[in-house]
């Protein structure tokens, strides 16, 4: 694959979308072809190698999926039993999520558990402690009734299962049952574990003339382990990836996992509400979604500074993994993500759904308060028009330089999905569904794949 004509065009998005440096690995017929872009840190200039490092945040939860399944494979959990039967003390505010949600639940975010556990601290006993700090966690939706993206607290109540059944720190389960078998040298759930010297630094954008600074937070705590604190290359990435696509075979020959369970996590889905910005469904581990006919896996991480994208397409034995040390910007996604596979003859990643002027909607099946824990929404009506109020967090406004409230225009894609409209040049479209209407009205809220309940009657906001 000759790289010259796609690098090109990749730097020319990194330095319309202000960020520093990218990392790009290609699988293809078991082939992997790398190339790297930018600086890993602005305040260096140290270019990004094939090697660089990069936070991969919630890519992580892939990892995570795959190292349970090898448990399941051992006959030592299962996806379908409670999560009581491997912790019996396991306990939430509803009897009957704490006797009858089971890790299929975790894996595909349908548990519908508030993340609600305190502070677990840095230890070792951290997921020990995220587990006993949600006894009195309420529900965001019933058990199973939608999906809603779990950030933290469903990996990590299944990394404490693994702990459970095997005895040792979730850290040292996935670097001996995942990270060693594929031979894997610069792949760590640890920041202390990798070399500093190797890890991109994270960079956020607070305006476009100011450019790219370095992120305050240089990497996240360690609650969010199994769900997001890894770090690896894309090529390391990739071998993850040839692991899905060859059912469960290894590069080098060793059995991972059987292609049944390789089937499992691909096909055992759930529907994603708003189905246009990451995939149509949610598999265990995976999202899962249909390009032009053809079939895609894959998932993305973001944290304060660091964005990465894994896509695989079975069907033209390919993948692709994409690392960036700034962002998440969905517009910079898309459109390198679009330049690297139509440079092999794969589809484009689809664009977003364009609003239909001639719909007509009640303004009152919509508006109201959605709202949980530090998340708030307020969907309203001006001149015929919805509109969603999002309330930030006063310490991210401040350092972003941005209101604590930030509006928008909701334009109708369908009666159930919006487009939204922005006058800030940072800030990308995104599609919010609002939707499961009782007596008249949307109970929940879903983007970014979260789900927010509705909070208050319409009345009054």
């Amino acid at each position: 694959m000759d790289t010259t004509a796609l690098e090109a065009r990749l730097a020319g998005l990194l330095a319309e979308y202000r960020i520093p440096g990218a990392s790009v690995g290609l699988l293809r017929d078991g082939e992997v072809t790398d190339f790297a872009l930018g600086v890993a840190d602005v305040t260096t200039g140290e270019p990004v190698t094939t090697g660089t490092a990069f936070q991969i945040g919630s890519l992580t939860k892939t990892w995570t999926a795959v190292t349970f399944l090898r448990f399941v494979e051992e006959g030592k959990a299962a996806l379908d039993e409670p999560v009581r039967a491997f912790l019996p003390g396991f306990k939430v505010a509803d009897p009957e999520v704490s006797a009858k949600v089971t890790p299929r639940h975790l894996l595909n975010h349908t548990h519908g558990i508030e993340e609600d556990f305190g502070d677990p601290g840095e230890d070792d006993d951290v997921y020990e402690r995220m587990v006993a700090g949600i006894a009195g966690a309420p529900q965001v939706h019933p058990l199973g009734h939608t999906h809603g993206y779990s950030a933290a607290l469903g990996y990590a109540i299944l990394a404490r299962v693994m702990e459970v059944i095997d005895g040792r720190p979730w850290d040292d389960i996935l670097t001996d049952r995942l990270v060693r078998p594929l031979g894997l040298s610069r792949t760590s759930s640890r920041r202390e574990l990798a070399d500093p010297a190797r890890i991109a630094t994270g960079h956020l954008v607070r305006s476009p003339d100011e450019g790219p600074i370095v992120s305050p937070l240089s990497h996240l705590p360690r609650l969010f382990g199994p769900s997001g604190t890894m770090t690896s290359t894309p090529r390391e990435v990739l071998a993850l990836a040839r692991l899905l696509l060859d059912e469960g075979m290894a590069a080098d020959g060793t059995r991972i996992l059987s292609p049944g369970l390789v089937r499992e996590m691909t096909g055992s889905r759930v529907p994603l509400p708003e189905p246009y910005s990451l995939g149509r469904e949610w598999a265990l581990g995976l999202l899962a979604d249909t390009w032009s006919g053809v079939e895609v896996y894959g998932h993305d991480g973001s944290t304060i500074g660091h964005n990465a994208r894994l896509r695989i397409l079975p069907e033209l034995g390919l993948a692709v993994a994409m690392t960036v040390n700034g962002g998440p910007r969905d517009g910079f996604y898309r459109r390198a993500m679009s330049e690297i596979l139509t440079s092999v003859g794969a589809p484009a990643v689809p664009d977003l759904p364009a609003p239909d002027p001639t719909l007509r909607l009640d303004p009152g099946r919509y508006t109201g308060r959605y709202e949980r824990p530090g998340l708030r929404y307020d969907v309203g009506s001006r001149d015929g028009t919805l509109t969603l109020s999002f309330h930030l967090n006063p310490m991210e406004a401040e350092f972003l330089g941005r209101p604590d409230r930030i509006d928008y225009d909701l334009l109708p894609v369908s009666e159930t999905h919006f487009v939204t409209r922005s006058p800030d040049p940072l800030e990308d479209p995104q599609v919010v569904a609002l939707y499961d209407f009782q007596d008249g009205k949307a109970r929940y809220l879903h983007t970014n794949s979260r789900v927010t309940p509705r909070a208050a009657p319409a009345a009054g906001w």
